[in-house]
């Protein structure tokens, strides 16, 4: 193994140690939820049709909203990725001539066209209004918030917990529950929805667990621990759930309706895997950042900073030094290592794209991968890993291509 790695492991011992703390404490309730519910091999039947009475969904749905902390969830492979969890979530609840007020600045890349573009069905088209404020130093801008909410009648505020291809730190649960504490001092009546993507089980709390009214994300990110196939979740008050299956399905059916051939065993074992696959995650991120800074590159977060996600960000600095880095993780995935990644215009995205990802379930980012838009300063986004016997390797492999 590289010195450096050796060194790195040494010298993150006691942030790993927490990390172990929180996958112990989020798989105890995890576990704690599949007893609770009596979960047996009978939710993990497909079903076809209509899907009436689909315990297997209905089950998981439960579970996931015990573990929020949340009156109801939906847990559905009808949901195609946490773009389309959050636009479910959206359209579901607002209406024409809404107000929402993004506190952490602008909604990530793939969200930009479903709140902004004109003629595409977008938020906009349906007369649903949108302003971004920015974060102030990676902290919410209480002041021009507080002017905001007080001036104009603001039916939801939308926190992206990820820093999608921002350069801050992600936020963490303490931020979230103080700006929510914040809004309903001075709005009661606001909705607080959050984009949680990259987000679950990596601290012991999720955010409706501190005061968001709705919540949604990918469950082949986190959630899924790398074997659910497909799907997402939204969770969270049950009034604002059923609205959202309203839009998923229909609003006269909402989630009365909605099968799934294939089974739910994946999403099941996934689930109760998160935990563990998480903290595996979190210490490859926490590897390459303490590798990365050492070699001169700039990180967000450091090493022992706290995590809000998954992420670790690294500056470049250079579009070749970025699309050898993210060759270099996809030579060392499980699949697909023999394709060299290049940056393309991919559909949701302003910039070219370069994205390395040999994964076992198509995009995603629980498992080891890494991209980022090709323009300055250069950044790449690493996320994800299995195990971290895999992270080391991948590191080993980045460090011999820069």
């Amino acid at each position: 193994m590289n010195k450096e790695i050796k060194d790195a492991l040494q010298n993150t011992k006691e942030i790993f140690e927490k990390l172990d703390e929180i996958a112990l404490y989020n798989q105890e309730k995890v576990v704690d939820a599949f007893r609770k519910h009596n979960v047996a091999l009978r939710h993990f039947n497909g079903t076809s049709g209509y899907g009436s009475d689909d315990v297997g969904r209905d089950t998981l749905g439960e579970i996931v909203a015990d573990i929020f902390c949340a009156e109801k969830a939906i847990v559905s492979p009808l949901i195609v990725s946490g773009t389309g969890a959050i636009s479910h979530a959206l359209f579901g609840v607002l209406r024409p001539g809404d107000e929402v007020l993004s506190v952490s600045g602008q909604p990530y890349d793939t969200l930009k066209d479903v709140v902004y573009k004109q003629g595409i069905g977008s938020l906009r088209d349906f007369g649903v209004h949108f302003e971004a404020i920015d974060l102030k130093s990676g902290q919410f801008d209480f002041v021009e918030i507080e002017k905001f909410v007080k001036t104009h009648k603001v039916k939801m505020v939308y926190v992206q917990r990820s820093k999608g291809y921002a350069w801050r730190p992600a936020l963490e649960i303490s931020q979230i529950e103080a700006l929510c504490k914040f809004i309903k001092s001075i709005s009661s009546e606001t909705i607080i929805f959050c984009d949680n993507c990259y987000g679950e089980f990596v601290e012991k709390k999720e955010p409706t667990a501190v005061g968001v009214d709705l919540c949604a994300g990918s469950f082949i990110k986190n959630i899924g621990g790398g074997l659910a196939p497909t799907g997402g979740y939204i969770v969270g008050r049950s009034k604002l759930v059923d609205l959202v299956a309203g839009h998923l399905t229909a609003p006269s059916v909402g989630m009365e309706v909605g099968s799934y051939m294939s089974g739910y065993r994946l999403f099941y074992q996934g689930l109760f895997l998160a935990p563990h696959t998480v903290n595996q995650a979190l210490k490859t991120s926490t590897l390459f950042s303490y590798v990365l800074a050492k070699r001169g590159f700039e990180v967000t977060p450091q090493y022992d900073d706290p995590w809000g996600d998954i992420v670790c960000s690294i500056k470049l600095g250079d579009p070749d030094r970025m699309i050898k880095f993210c060759q270099a993780i996809q030579s060392i995935s499980p699949v697909d290592g023999f394709v060299k990644p290049e940056p393309w215009q991919q559909a949701g995205y302003s910039d070219k794209v370069i994205m390395a990802a040999g994964c076992f379930v198509e995009g995603a980012s629980i498992e080891l991968s890494c991209d980022g838009p090709i323009r300055e300063p250069y950044t790449v986004y690493l996320q994800g890993g299995l195990t971290l016997e895999h992270g080391i390797l991948a590191l080993e492999k980045v460090l011999q291509c820069l």
